[in-house]
């Protein structure tokens, strides 16, 4: 059963970097797009970068030029370089991958999340 697992979560002052992890395992076929998303205390999770298979990375306005998405295809593991912090960033970030598997004998496509990794941004 596939599985995403995130780490490098933790506490930062403002200013300060962070990189979070984020790797699949079990019954992994192939990975197409991955990104992060992060929910912040008292409102909705939202989208905050993507790669895709080419390298191809989109991020949400507000982390651009200090947010770095990366992926290790081989290793199926997926990125988040994040620089220059600052407490709006204070969040739970969830990584989230299209991941092919095969189920009773046939392919399937499926969207599949991680626990999430709690950010905490404070002086």
């Amino acid at each position: 059963q596939v599985q995403l697992m995130e780490s490098g979560g933790g506490l930062v002052q403002p200013g300060g970097s962070l990189q979070l992890s984020c790797e699949a395992s079990g019954g992994v076929v192939r990975i197409d797009a991955v990104g992060w998303f992060r929910q912040a205390p008292g409102k909705q999770r939202e989208y905050v970068a993507t790669i895709d298979v080419s390298g191809r990375s989109n991020y949400t306005d507000s982390v651009k030029g200090r947010f770095t998405i990366a992926r290790d295809i081989p290793g199926n593991r997926i990125y988040l370089q994040m620089n220059s912090l600052k407490p709006e960033d204070t969040a739970v970030y969830y990584c989230s991958a299209n991941i092919l598997t095969m189920e009773s004998g046939n392919y399937q496509w499926r969207d599949y999340w991680g626990q999430g990794t709690r950010v905490t941004v404070t002086s």
